[in-house]
């Protein structure tokens, strides 16, 4: 009998939070469209197979319309439109991201009492690329127990006196967890390579580290899920432009980020050598076509649902009799 979890984490984070409307999950085996529940018992019946459950995360399962980096390959980031819309409808595509909703609340209910792998999606991007926004879309509706987001911001000085991965480590989700990184330990080679806040002698060796690190999550049963926010730089001017335009963007706003944009293209040159660098078979990268928010939502959803889907989780067996069981009056 799997033991049962009401142990509240240490630290803090950004719970996600729950909204009431509940999509309605359509299955192609039928004409009627079941809850969630049902589609999740649907789902474990065709799962079923005499192998056992492999712990070993698996490769991430890709949207359609999403540029997967090849592990090996130069990426030309200017080559991929971040415009794209892969020739979808706005709106049939917000109806399609509900489906999408339907399929991660399920799986991830199967994840959470599977207790035995668990799921780390890396967000990244430039400033105004989505983060935030792409978080509360695609997430909507699951179950915050088992989901937490963690935000990464100027190292502490505790942070500091450790080597560059101890914090991000210390985060990473436990089994039966979907944890969600809204910038990652590649702002180690981003920011830190943008702005020389270390010498190219300590950064450069990073790569290899995290490659080393995410190998070793893997090898624990972690599947590392890597999203890179594609916006063009008229989208970004686009976007700072609205929140200076907009009293209720103002919170959102830094004139740092004024300075910052004036470091486009070695930002992206930094993101290039980073996806390129740390693409592997075990955790490949992602470019989203981000200009357009909806289809950015649905194609990160997509790939969450599929990467779950890819995984199996499983419920863990009942106890021996317990549908024989009577509740007394």
């Amino acid at each position: 009998m799997a033991k049962k979890r009401g142990k509240r984490h240490s630290g803090q984070s950004n719970d996600v939070r729950t909204r009431k409307p509940k999509p309605v999950v359509s299955r192609p085996d039928s004409d009627k469209p079941p809850s969630s529940a049902a589609w999740a018992r649907s789902a474990m019946r065709h799962a079923k197979r005499d192998s056992p459950v492999d712990t070993a995360a698996l490769a991430s399962c890709a949207a359609p319309g999403i540029v997967t980096v090849q592990p090996g390959e130069a990426l030309d980031l200017a080559a991929i439109d971040a415009g794209s819309d892969g020739g979808l409808d706005k709106e049939a595509s917000k109806q399609a991201l509900l489906v999408e909703h339907g399929r991660i609340q399920a799986l991830q209910e199967r994840l959470y009492a599977e207790h035995r792998r668990s799921l780390l999606v890396v967000l990244q991007a430039i400033d105004t690329g989505g983060k935030d926004g792409t978080i509360r879309s695609v997430f909507e509706g699951v179950n915050p127990q088992g989901c937490r987001v963690w935000s990464f911001k100027v190292p502490s000085a505790e942070e500091r006196d450790h080597d560059f991965l101890w914090r991000y480590h210390a985060k990473v989700p436990g089994r039966g967890m979907i944890g969600v990184f809204n910038r990652s330990h590649y702002e180690d080679v981003l920011v830190v390579r943008v702005k020389s806040l270390e010498p190219e002698g300590v950064w450069r060796p990073r790569y290899d580290l995290i490659n080393d690190f995410e190998r070793m999550l893997t090898l624990s049963g972690v599947t590392v899920l890597k999203f890179f926010l594609h916006i063009s730089k008229d989208e970004q001017k686009e976007r700072l432009e609205a929140r200076i335009a907009d009293p209720e963007k103002h919170w959102k706003f830094d004139a740092a980020d004024l300075v910052e944009r004036q470091s486009w293209d070695a930002y992206q040159g930094a993101f290039t050598d980073a996806l390129s660098r740390c693409s592997t078979s075990h955790a490949p990268w992602h470019v989203v076509p981000a200009n357009r928010k909806w289809y950015r939502n649905l194609l990160v959803a997509r790939t969450i649902a599929n990467t779950l889907e890819a995984m199996d989780p499983r419920y863990p067996d009942a106890q021996p009799g317990i549908a024989k069981l009577t509740v007394p009056d």
